[in-house]
Parts: C-alpha cells; sequence; structure tokens
C-alpha cells in the first residue's frame, strides 16, 4: 500500500472489522479505486477469526453489490453522459460483449483484480439497461464466488496465504480469478452440452 490514504483506509477497515469490509467495498466498487484492499482485508480478517469467514465474504460482497448498483443508477440515468466522457471504441466493445454474451460479460470482470475494467461494464450494463435484479444477482454471485474462494484459501493456509496476499496479491488474485472463470467456463459449455442433447 503506497500512500497515507490507502494505509488510514485499511488501517479503519480493519479496526471496523465486517463493517469496515462493507464500507471499503462500497467506496471501491463506486466511487474511489482502492486496489486489492478488499481482498486482503478479506484474508486478513479470516486468517484472525477462520469461523467468521461467511460473514466477512457475505459483508465484502454487499459493500461491493451497494456500491456497483450506485454506479449502475447513475449510468442508467446518464446514458449519454457516459457515452460523451467514455471513448465510443470502449464504449461499443463493452455493449457488445453485452449483447454477445449477457450477464458473463459482466461477472467476469467482477471475478478479475485490478486492472480489469470492472467498473466499466458496471456503467455499460447500466446504460444498456440491464434489468436490475440481474444485475444485483450477477454482480452478488460473481463477487461472493471471488470472497468465498478468498476466505477458503486463507482457512486452509492462514499465515501462508496472508503473506503471499501482501507480497504478491496481484499475482495470487489472478490466478484466482483464471481457476475461477475457467470453472465457470466449463460448467456453463457443460449446461449447454447437455441441453443440446436433450
Amino acid at each position: 500500500m503506497q500512500s497515507s490514504f490507502l494505509k488510514s483506509v485499511y488501517g479503519l477497515a480493519l479496526s471496523l472489522g465486517g463493517p469496515g469490509l462493507f464500507i471499503v467495498a462500497f467506496l471501491d466498487s463506486s466511487f474511489i479505486s482502492l486496489p486489492q484492499i478488499n481482498d486482503l482485508l478479506v484474508v486478513l480478517m479470516v486468517v484472525r477469526n477462520k469461523a467468521g469467514m461467511p460473514y466477512y465474504a457475505a459483508m465484502a460482497t454487499l459493500g461491493s453489490v451497494a456500491g456497483c448498483y450506485v454506479l449502475y443508477l447513475i449510468a442508467e440515468r446518464g446514458e449519454e453522459f457516459l457515452k460523451r466522457r467514455l471513448s465510443a471504441p470502449r464504449t461499443e466493445r463493452a455493449l457488445a460483449a453485452y449483447r454477445k454474451h449477457g450477464v458473463l460479460a459482466l461477472m467476469v470482470p467482477a471475478i478479475l483484480p485490478p486492472p480489469a475494467p470492472f467498473k466499466l461494464f458496471v456503467l455499460m450494463a447500466g446504460a444498456a439497461e440491464v434489468r436490475p435484479l440481474r444485475f444485483v444477482l450477477s454482480i452478488a454471485a460473481a463477487r461472493g464466488l471471488r470472497y468465498l474462494v478468498l476466505g477458503a484459501l486463507a482457512i486452509r493456509y492462514g499465515d501462508v496465504a496472508l503473506e503471499l496476499m501482501r507480497t504478491q496479491g496481484r499475482t495470487v488474485a489472478i490466478w484466482l480469478a483464471v481457476i475461477i472463470v475457467a470453472a465457470a467456463i466449463g460448467w456453463w459449455l457443460l449446461r449447454r452440452f447437455s441441453r443440446a442433447r436433450s
């Protein structure tokens, strides 16, 4: 963590526990970019209190969903503003991804670590008028899976997981995301193949 601001946010969130996770996740998913602090906080809190893992994962997920929903509402009401502020090629690529892949275009970036352009996809979901319930459930499923897997790794590997997150957080997050996305795509392909056969 480079800046004193990030250190202050990290310390405050840690002292508040679950509510601190909610606040950091909300801010990171809406207006302020706080890269990887959520992941590190989830791992640290679970290492300190393994029984609290579902609670910590839920608080991080709920904060992220709430923050994303704020961005979604802004985008839904300000589609023209977004089109003026964001480059046309990026906007068109994001909208094309929604048309082609549906909510998977939102769920995959929700699992990936920075610098994945997650907020761009959240904004595009609002501009593309993805139904609110579908949007919320997609974010909740993707972020919930991410934080539950991080929590499970913290339970399994303890301080080793914490040290890895501190020193190699981005690399760990990328590999974790690759595994989760590969599993999700495999499950989706299996379901599609099953439907085609019946």
